[in-house]
């Protein structure tokens, strides 16, 4: 198999997935995993500003608009050029639009690109999460999805709609339910503004920050460890 492709989805704006892009391509490029960063979110590509300065021969950088079919093209035409990469996939706002109409130009040509999609699913509390998580299974009815209650909206437990929701069960048929820890507000506002990967905020934020940051990048660590062992 070539590397996978990570999806990482919502399908609405501030749940958190720029967030877990953040530190899903933190986690891979300090496993020494070669990364292709394909930010969907043209409107304001926070994960793209952040990272395409950086990029290296093991991190490359590119945007695409998933609204429309050209879009998902260039999607497909990149995993198929950087294979030894893995495609970090991070969503727009709305993207279950796209999904709908032109979701199916990945889900069939995977087997051609010989690569598995797995998507993290980043969600809320509120009902339209689980319902934009219900309209993503039926396009993709044979990923491998992780639901990643973000603890920024509270404990575990106080996500009833997912916690009782079908789509939970179905995920985890194949994957899991995860927790991503939730960041001080102080340091994740620095990330965003500074629009700096976090091996380099680790670098130059105050020691206090450095602190914060560090507590939740083992946390993230940790959830993807366990998503991902057999990765």
């Amino acid at each position: 198999m070539n590397a996978p492709i990570y999806y990482v989805g919502g399908s609405k704006g501030g749940v958190g997935k720029s967030k877990l892009s953040f530190a899903l391509i933190d986690y891979l490029t300090e496993q020494g995993k070669k990364v292709l960063l394909l930010d969907t979110d043209t409107s304001n590509p926070d994960v793209y500003k952040a990272h395409h300065p950086h990029e290296n021969e093991s991190l490359s950088c590119k945007i695409a608009d998933l609204d429309v079919s050209d879009g998902w093209i260039e999607l497909v035409n990149v995993a198929d050029e950087f294979p030894e990469h893995i495609l970090v996939i991070n969503s727009a706002a709305r993207s279950n639009t796209g999904i709908e109409k032109y979701g199916a130009m990945l889900r069939e040509t995977l087997a051609e690109l010989n690569r598995e999609l797995v998507t993290f699913w980043v969600a809320n509390r509120q009902r339209d999460s689980v319902e934009l998580l219900r309209g993503f299974l039926n396009s993709f009815p044979d990923a491998l999805v992780h639901g990643c209650r973000n603890m920024y909206f509270g404990a575990p437990e106080k996500f009833e709609l997912y916690n009782e929701s079908k789509a939970r069960s179905i995920i985890e048929k194949k994957g899991k339910t995860l927790d991503f820890p939730d960041l001080a507000d102080r340091v994740a506002d620095k990330l965003y503004s500074g629009r700096t990967p976090i091996k380099n905020a680790l670098a130059d934020l105050p020691l206090g920050d450095r602190a914060e940051l560090r507590r939740w990048r083992q946390k993230c660590a940790e959830m993807f460890q366990s998503a991902l062992k057999e990765k």
